[in-house]
């Protein structure tokens, strides 16, 4: 029987066996200092020449990054150490000494295509562990939320013999003989369900075949997909504010260790549980993304202008610590000092980086706003400058019918407009999720099946949904990698799931 270091709040005092792997090293004459790693968290076990004897110390010496072991000995509580505990060992028991781990070096020296190459490997850092258990409390949240809510679960089929929104991004394969596709989206067998079960929700793969190497992008992805019949888009947009904060609100109350792995700031998603979340339509978001409209005083294209400035200023200072700390590196100064100073010098080069990307695109992100023409799609930019205005999520509903699916309803007494709505995650995240209430008008439906160039014969059975009881219904689509890349605060999706599979990769 061995214990868990999640579970060391129980044990203080007492003698542990802890299994696992080690993640780091630091050696003096007498003591070996590891850091550990079980799976539920990560401890330091300080292995002593006294307590383990010259024979075993000198096993104990030999261990290498990631080799698997057990270590038994007490657990003293150290607010001083990561987690708040420490274990002092008194034997061991060695499994398997790894020899030469690949990862060894810290993950910006190794480049992003050799991380991504060993991925099987760099799931094991401590930074990816903390996001896979920020995903896996994701994933039960969104479980709790719609259980709760008296949703039943339904699982949608994986391959389809049509596409819900034409072929053009769809990896085709056979099926039997017949021409198939993996599946896009379940939301249209979603709707059926509805009108079986009232309130349902799909969670489960979706594929995409589009040929986009972005940090928002992934050809293979875990959708969630709620339907519910009797709902009107007001409603629809209720469930999806009170959805969102609860999965954030479990976040924050479960994965506090998680956040600080991450150095995520925790008011950023505060934020998001504690504000109401501002509805506009598409219209006024353009007229506030022109700055033709402001809100509460804040003006989009002078946050942008303020915001290029304070960058310029930014640059500047960084620059200026650098330089003072090279000097202060070429006087002379102790190891600790210079590593200190060497690890500052590179964070602030690649906030540098970032700052110049800022001064390079403002302009033309400033440009593109000020053009911005009504019944055009928002890009990016767009759609992050509308969270800066409003400090918050933003729904944006009444979309351009030019712009959106076959399925969504249009705007009682004007057919360019459909009741779509989509969530603006702050942060620069954008889009999280998209829904929509649904057309119900058979009439409607078949014109638009014809507008968008699908064949008619492969929806009768969706049709069938309007000719036998149909009612007002909606519902949206949420991607779990980019929740989890906005919660985690992640440059790019490829770290939101265990092994990604994106334009251009495939392996491992």
């Amino acid at each position: 029987m061995h214990q868990y270091i999640s579970d060391f709040a129980n044990y203080a005092g007492k003698e542990v066996t802890v299994k696992g792997w080690i993640a780091n090293i630091r050696k003096s004459k007498t003591n070996l200092f590891f850091s550990f790693r079980d799976g539920t968290g990560f401890v330091q076990c300080v292995a002593s020449l006294e307590a383990l004897g010259d024979e075993m110390f000198e096993q104990a010496k030999n261990l290498t990054l990631e080799s698997s072991v057990a270590f038994t000995g007490n657990v003293v509580q150290d607010e001083r150490q990561e987690g708040g505990f420490e274990v002092q060992v008194s034997s061991m028991k060695i499994y398997h000494i790894a020899d030469g781990f690949p990862l060894a070096q810290r993950e910006k020296d190794l480049g992003v295509k050799y991380l991504e190459d060993n991925r099987h490997l760099w799931l094991r850092k401590k930074r990816q562990w903390a996001i896979m258990r920020v995903r896996n409390q994701i994933i039960m949240g969104i479980h709790e939320f719609f259980q709760n809510e008296d949703f039943v679960q339904m699982d949608a089929p994986l391959l389809t013999g049509s596409a819900c929104e034409g072929t053009t991004d769809l990896f085709e394969t056979e099926f039997f003989g017949q021409p198939a596709f993996l599946s896009q989206s379940g939301q249209l067998y979603a709707e059926a369900m509805a009108m079986a079960q009232g309130k349902v929700y799909t969670f489960g793969p979706t594929f995409r075949a589009e040929k986009s190497d972005t940090p928002r992008h992934l050809a293979e992805f875990w959708m969630i997909e709620p339907e519910m019949a009797f709902y009107e888009n007001e409603d629809n947009m209720d469930l999806i504010e009170r959805f969102v904060k609860h999965v954030i609100g479990r976040i924050l109350n479960r994965c506090q260790q998680e956040l600080k792995v991450l150095e995520r700031d925790f008011s950023k998603l505060q934020m998001v549980v504690d504000k109401t979340f501002p509805r506009i339509t598409h219209a006024e978001a353009v007229e506030i993304l022109t700055g033709r409209q402001e809100v509460n005083g804040r003006n989009a294209i002078q946050i942008q202008e303020q915001d290029l400035e304070e960058a310029k200023q930014r640059i500047e200072e960084c620059k200026k610590e650098i330089s003072e700390r090279e000097t202060a590196i070429k006087a002379g100064m102790k190891k600790g000092a210079r590593k200190f100073n060497e690890a500052k010098i590179i964070a602030l080069r690649g906030e540098i980086e970032n700052l110049e990307h800022k001064v390079r695109n403002i302009p033309q992100w400033i440009e593109s706003a000020k053009n911005f023409q009504h019944g055009e799609d928002f890009g990016g930019s767009d759609e992050t400058l509308l969270t800066r205005v409003f400090d918050a999520p933003v729904m944006v509903y009444n979309w351009p019918a030019k712009i959106k699916s076959f399925y969504m309803k249009e705007v009682d007494g004007n057919p360019d407009l459909v009741k779509g709505v989509d969530l603006l995650a702050p942060e620069g995240f954008g889009e999280v999720i998209g829904g929509s209430e649904r057309e119900t008008d058979i009439n409607v439906l078949i014109r638009k099946i014809k507008e968008h160039e699908l064949d008619q014969n492969d929806f009768e059975w969706y049709l069938d949904l309007r000719r036998y009881g149909s009612v007002p219904h909606s519902g949206f689509g949420l991607g779990l990698e980019r929740l989890v890349r906005w919660i985690c605060n992640l440059k790019h999706v490829r770290e939101t799931i265990p092994l990604a599979r994106r334009y251009g990769r495939i392996t491992p």
